[in-house]
């Protein structure tokens, strides 16, 4: 069975569909300098560029190489869901938040804000963790109780990694319960076997006539 973890790696995985959509979540982002041509970014306003000081939410992976850009051509902002306020509620009881609602990608996109520089990225990559360990062992327990019990709520609750690990839990479940039922040790007859005494049926029909 494979491994899972809680993925706070900064690097691009493009060969990873979560990652690809984790790096399209926006975060506030502010312009240092003035940017000709994009002011069709901004649809609060009619001008034709970016002026200094606008705010606009951009994507990730864009935000990662305009705040990288040897002008800083944009500052970024903690977004909403991992500023200090939901910090103290994923502190007092983790497990009971709808982190799929705060994103679908929470702790992979939470992850990719070590790219920047942001004045409580230690505080945000520690929640992220502490999170992650307090509601382990309810999805844990849930996927070994799902097969007897309607746990749609909590799943609708769960951000996509957790989702994986749930699902991992139920296949090692069942893996087991086949195992103890002895269901893994049966014999039964190969495909190709099973061919060649159809095959050598039908060619002794034919010399006898049939």
């Amino acid at each position: 069975m494979a491994a899972y973890s809680v993925d706070l790696s900064t690097g691009n995985n493009y060969f990873d569909l979560n990652d690809i959509i984790a790096s399209q979540e926006k975060i506030p982002c502010i312009f240092n300098i003035a940017v000709e041509g994009l002011g069709y970014l901004d649809q609060s306003t009619p001008d034709p560029d970016i002026g200094v000081g606008t705010k606009l939410e951009l994507p990730l992976w864009l935000a990662k190489y305009l705040h990288r850009d040897a002008r800083g051509i944009v500052s970024v902002e903690t977004p909403k869901t991992y500023r200090e306020g939901y910090r103290q509620i994923l502190a007092a009881d983790p497990s009971v938040v709808d982190l799929h609602r705060l994103g679908p990608h929470f702790y992979l996109a939470g992850g990719k804000l070590a790219l920047f520089s942001l004045p409580d990225i230690h505080d945000i990559l520690k929640t992220l963790l502490q999170t992650f360990q307090g509601r382990f062992r309810r999805i844990m327990d849930g996927s070994q109780n799902a097969l007897h019990t309607d746990l749609t709520n909590q799943i609708t609750m769960l951000d996509e990694s957790e989702r994986c690990l749930f699902a991992a839990g139920q296949r090692g479940l069942l893996d087991f319960q086949s195992w103890e039922n002895r269901e893994s040790e049966k014999l039964s007859t190969s495909t190709v076997v099973l061919n060649q005494r159809k095959r050598k049926w039908v060619g002794i029909s034919r010399e006898n006539g049939d």
